[in-house]
């Protein structure tokens, strides 16, 4: 019931966006009748319900249909985003432009029909539809490019001297689906590669899709390379594709799962949970069993993909914990929205005496678009405050 309330206030609040772009950016600027207000009608209707049918065509349509409303469908939603607020801040210009003197002459005049109030409407529509195609533009050339590399020391008060220096590559949120493919993969791995790492750590959200139609584009993972292992935890989006088949392929690839699992490297353990929404299929995250029985003299570094259970890991002793989940926000000012629900929406924060990294993910969902969160892969560099 919560679900379903929340999705009708989701549809209304598009329904009501949707009609308001109609009205400035279709009704205001051309006459009845005429060729522009009918196809800008057409795609006011036709725009939203391709969104609509991206959103859930993943769970309804095979992946080929899919693509083909993914692409339209999700670049709406973000072009729809930035189109309003573009719009509401010519509502600001508007009275201004509305009190400017145009000269009697100029190079091209106005159609001698046109009034002062069409004459601004069209300004700002034409303003407005720059600003917003510029922005996606942009921020669609940064997804599709390929996340860039962040650098980052980490001290830890018992890492051993001799690891001083030892790296880490983290990356989250790939986001393989139908927009994003075995392509974006290649150039992860290549990335990861480049960086020569001791250790890979994938924390969460790889997928939003089944094995059967997404495992192609995964394979690239096979070819990751570090000297102590690629190590992988679920994601809530693996919960939604179904975890375990996905568990089992990674592993195939020879990236290894830690499922409420600890592996006790010679410098420090490393730990992986699952993820919160595994909880209602009875695979949640388990801390005792991942940490519960390690000698807490050693270092302790946590993957878990939510950056809300670093209080369980505080409470358990944890050094560092590696998440992801927040996109940074993806689009702006999302990144405000995701600091409601997590602790930390990007970069490292102490906790206590345990620290959280949250990478930005490599990906995106929904929207091939970032604005204001370019993705990225960290290497971490750990310093041992050992003398």
């Amino acid at each position: 019931m919560t679900f379903l309330f929340i999705a009708l206030v989701g549809l209304a609040g598009i329904g009501l966006t949707q009609w308001y772009l109609w009205r400035r950016l279709v009704r205001d600027v051309s006459a009845p009748g005429g060729p522009y207000r009918r196809v800008g009608t057409v795609l006011a209707v036709v725009l939203p319900l391709l969104s609509l049918g991206a959103l859930v065509g993943g769970r309804a349509l095979p992946l080929a249909a899919e693509r083909w409303l993914a692409w339209p469908g999700y670049l709406w939603l973000a072009v729809m985003l930035y189109l309003t607020l573009a719009v509401l801040v010519g509502e600001a210009v508007r009275p201004v432009l509305m009190r400017v003197r145009r000269p009697a002459t100029t190079e091209i005049p106005a159609p001698p029909d046109a009034s002062r109030r069409l004459f601004v409407a069209r300004t700002v529509a034409i303003g407005a539809g720059g600003a917003a195609a510029a922005v996606v533009g942009n921020g669609m050339y940064g997804v599709l490019r390929g996340p860039r590399l962040k650098h980052l020391t980490v001290p830890l008060a018992k890492l051993p001297r001799r690891a001083h220096g030892y790296r880490i590559t983290v990356v989250s949120d790939i986001h393989l689906g139908p927009i994003l493919g075995r392509s974006h993969t290649q150039r992860i791995v290549d990335t990861i590669n480049s960086t020569q790492p001791d250790l890979i750590a994938i924390v969460g959200d790889l997928v939003d899709g089944t094995v059967a139609d997404l495992g192609p584009a995964a394979e690239p993972l096979a070819r990751l390379r570090a000297r102590d292992g690629s190590y992988f935890v679920t994601g809530n989006h693996e919960y939604f594709s179904g975890a375990a088949p996905w568990v089992d392929f990674v592993r195939s690839l020879g990236v290894r799962p830690l499922e409420n699992a600890r592996v006790e490297l010679p410098w420090f353990d490393l730990a992986g949970v699952n993820d919160i929404a595994g909880t209602a299929e009875g695979q949640g995250p388990d801390y005792r069993k991942a940490l519960g029985d390690r000698d807490r003299s050693r270092t302790a570094v946590l993957l878990s993909h939510q950056p809300v259970t670093i209080h369980d890991a505080v409470r358990n002793g944890v050094d560092l914990q590696l998440s992801g989940h927040t996109h940074g926000g993806q689009l702006w000012p999302g990144n405000y929205l995701a600091a409601l629900a997590n602790p930390t929406v990007a970069g490292l924060e102490r906790y206590g005496d345990t620290q959280l990294y949250v990478t930005r993910g490599a990906g995106a969902w929904g929207p091939p678009v970032r604005v204001g969160a370019p993705s990225d892969i960290t290497v971490l560099t750990l310093a041992s405050l050992q003398v």
